[in-house]
Order: structure tokens, then sequence, then C-alpha cells
């Protein structure tokens, strides 16, 4: 009986979870579901330096947040790179037992001066013949074979690598603890993977764990890598410089349907005149073959187009669900005591079309929930620069005092005031939203004024009317 396809994703644990392995990981994990596969999450902790715990749970967190996770049996793991250190060891002594790897006493530097001598570049294979054994200051290195390697790639296609321009790379450090590329390996045939899919980052290190894999006498895996996420210089995307943790995209609120769709298609389209298509299109479509070769933008204006869209075609309830993080707790802007849920289920349908953001919500029905709005200065000036703002205000003020209090009866006598002072609805608005709001844009007005109530709303005009004098 044929064995199922198993799709190894690995990062390593030294900083937020990047966009770019979540993409990597939904690549691995659609293709586990397609070919009712194993998808195995293994965490490469071995960098002791740079290992955080935080970072291990911030990627548990966010693959579980994309829906992949242990609920799911396609999914296995996760395992831990650090436990198998000593599997590690014992491949590459074997590799040496079997004159597949040498010993090297070599220092950085005694390299360095052997090649300015010799005029090549790197390590020159000087050890190989040596008949070192392991000590003090001594590193295993790989005896890289003549000829080529052929990486057959389900991606790029037939990708061949000449031995020559590749050293005899380390396998053990001089402390004798194992480098990434064995460990890789050997993780690798433990945990019988048989497809890796990763980014092309990786593609140079792919003829050198090919080598281990063929030396340690185990058929190589399938192989695929990916073209790399880049920003809008189209420089390859960086945690340092660019913004890329699916944390923060989470904490900002953008919505894991929305982020799933979009990372898919980088790189990849689904058919049809849209992009914006449910996951399970994607699953039945994705192939390694349709994946584009070229570096894919990631365009942050894009995604919130995306999840704009994917929160307008919420229900009603699930949106006010999904709200709740910034309504509820310490997002919240307000005293918990002072939110009204009736209140903001009133409200939020007109919210729900204005919003790219869930983070955006609460700026968006604050003045609902505070005695007084936090007037934005700048909106302010503005919106009282022209001469008729103070006169026109206090007419609309005199108008609520007396009109029946709902939104229809409040457009009424704004567009009343409107019509003496030859001003158009819009323009009118400007200072009656700064007065009431505290700012120049939000929902429609008039039903969040309903839902203030006369008393709130006047005294709110009353005090824009105090600032301006």
């Amino acid at each position: 009986m044929a064995q199922s396809p198993r799709y190894r994703f690995a990062p390593s644990p030294t900083g937020y979870f990047h966009v770019g392995g979540a993409r990597t990981a939904l690549y691995n994990w659609i293709l586990a579901l397609q070919t009712n596969g194993v998808f195995v999450l293994r965490v490469e902790d071995t960098d002791d330096s740079r290992n955080n715990p935080q970072w291990t749970q911030g990627i548990l967190d966010a693959l579980a947040w994309l829906g992949i996770d242990g609920h799911d049996s396609h999914f296995e793991g996760p395992y831990f790179q650090s436990a198998n250190a000593a599997l590690h060891v014992a491949a590459a002594e074997k590799l040496f037992e079997q004159g597949k790897a040498y010993y090297c006493d070599l220092s950085t530097e005694d390299i360095q001066k052997r090649a300015k001598e010799t005029g090549k570049q790197g390590y020159d294979g000087y050890s190989r013949d040596r008949g070192l054994g392991p000590g003090a200051g001594h590193v295993l290195r790989f005896r890289v074979p003549e000829g080529s390697t052929i990486v057959e790639d389900q991606v790029r296609g037939k990708v061949e690598f000449d031995n020559a321009t590749i050293e005899d790379f380390v396998l053990l450090r001089s402390n004798g603890s194992p480098v990434f590329l064995i460990a890789n390996v050997v993780d690798d045939i433990n945990q019988a993977i048989t497809h890796v899919v990763r980014a092309e980052e990786h593609l140079p290190n792919a003829p050198k764990q090919q080598m281990i894999w063929q030396a340690l006498g185990v058929t190589p895996p399938s192989w695929a890598h990916v073209p790399v996420l880049v920003n809008e210089q189209r420089k390859k995307l960086s945690k340092r410089r660019d913004k890329v943790a699916v944390e923060q995209y989470r904490e900002e609120g953008v919505l894991a349907d929305a982020m799933k769709n979009y990372l898919m298609t980088l790189g990849w389209a689904p058919t049809g005149d849209t992009e914006i298509v449910p996951f399970e299109k994607i699953i039945g479509e994705f192939s390694l073959s349709s994946v584009n070769h070229s570096p894919a933008f990631f365009d942050i204006v894009k995604l919130q187009s995306f999840n704009a869209d994917y929160i307008r075609a919420m229900s009603l309830s699930d949106f006010i669900a999904a709200c709740e993080p910034w309504l509820l707790g310490e997002k919240a802007p307000w005293l918990a005591e002072k939110f009204d849920a009736k209140v903001f289920a009133e409200i939020a349908p007109l919210v729900q079309t204005r919003v790219q953001l869930l983070q955006e919500v609460p700026s968006m029905v604050d003045f609902l929930f505070c005695d007084l709005p936090t007037i934005d200065d700048v909106s302010f000036a503005k919106a009282f620069a022209p001469e008729w703002a103070i006169e026109t205000l206090v007419e609309i003020r005199d108008g609520f005092k007396t009109c029946e209090f709902n939104a229809e009866s409040l457009k009424s006598v704004v567009e009343a005031v409107g019509e003496k002072h030859s001003l158009k609805l819009g323009k009118l608005q400007a200072p009656l939203r700064v007065a009431v709001t505290g700012r120049s844009v939000g929902p429609p007005l008039f039903e969040p004024i309903e839902l203030l109530g006369r008393e709130a709303t006047l005294k709110r005009i009353d005090v824009a009317l105090a600032k301006k004098v």
C-alpha cells in the first residue's frame, strides 16, 4: 500500500511569524488536504541564541488562527528539532565512518589565507586526505562528489548544480553540534517526509541536502521552491524593514479567511474573474505547477481591501461577534460599564460597510460610549473655519431641541438650515459631525445622533460652540 504524502512545515522560532512563512504553511496544508496526506509541523529550535518560547507559541497560535492545527486529522506535531540532536550527530558520524565525510582543523582565518594563496574562493578541500579524526577545533565536512546534482523541482523544473561550485560543507561544528543541513535531512528521513515545499531562498540548500539524503541511502523527497514575497520596492520582505508579522495583522483586525485568501493569490490565482473566493475553491484548484516563478508583491493596501470585502460579506451577528475583542476589555477606549451592546447592534450595520480593519471600529463608535468625545483639533479647525459654521450650528441646535428625535427628523432640520443659507447637506454636516463625534469622518451621521439622544447631543454642540468662542 502506497504511503500517504507527508508535507512538512519547519519554521524557526526566532521572531514573529512571517507572512511568507504563513503562505508556505498554507501551500503545504492545502496539498496535504488535496492528497489526503499529512501536514507535519516541526519547530526548528536549535539556534539557542535566538530561540524564544514566545516565538514558538506565536507560530502555533498563528497557524491555528489560519485553521492549521490538531483539530484536523491531517495535522501532525508539533515536533521539536532540538529533541533529535543525538540522531543528527549519529547520522553525521555514520557518513564519516563510510568515508563520505571527513574532519578538518582549518580555522576561518586559515581558509581565508589559503584562498588568497590559491586564488580559489572559499574552502578548497585541503583536509580531504589528511586522515584527521574528531578533536578540539575539528569540524566534520561532507565530501562533495564530482559531477553535478539535479534537483527536480515541481515549480522550477529541472535545476542542475555543478558540484565543483559547491565546497565541502560542514555537518558538525567544532563543538560537535550539528548544523542545519544535516539536522534538516535526518528529521525529514525519520519523519518520513515525502514532499518539501518551501521558499526559493532555500533552493541553494537543495543540492547539498539531496547529497546527504543519497549518502544516507534514502531517496530524496519531492522538491518545490516557491517565489519569495517582496515589498513595493521589490525587495525581499524583511522583518527589520517591513510589516511582516502575521500576529500584527491579526491584532489590527484582519480576518483569518481574508488573510488566507490574499496570501494564496500571491504567485497563484484561482480561475474566474475574481481573486476573492471561498477557501474550498482554492483547495480544489491549487497546484504547484501553476505557481508563478516571479517574486510576489505583498501589497498591504490590497490585503486591507480583501479584508473589507470579507467584513462586508459577514452576517451582522458574525460581525458583532468579531468586533468583541475591540469593544470589550483592554482594547476598548471607554470604561466597560459605558458600553451598551444594544446600542452597538443598532449602529453596527452602518459601521460594517465602512471599515477595512476591525481595529477601526472603536474610533467610529466611541462617541456613543464616552461622556464627551475627544475632539480632533485639526478636524475642528477645518470644520469651523467657514464664517457660517457657528451661526448654522446654533440654528441646528435650536431645531434639535424641539424636533422629533429620530434620524429622519434630524436630517430634515439640517436640510432646512442648509436651504436657508444655500449650503449643501454634506458641507453643513461637517461642524455638526465634529461637535458630536469629535472627528470629520465616520458612519452616516443622523442614525448615531438618534442613538446618542437629545440631551447628550445638545451638550456636545454646546461644548463645541464654547470651544470655538
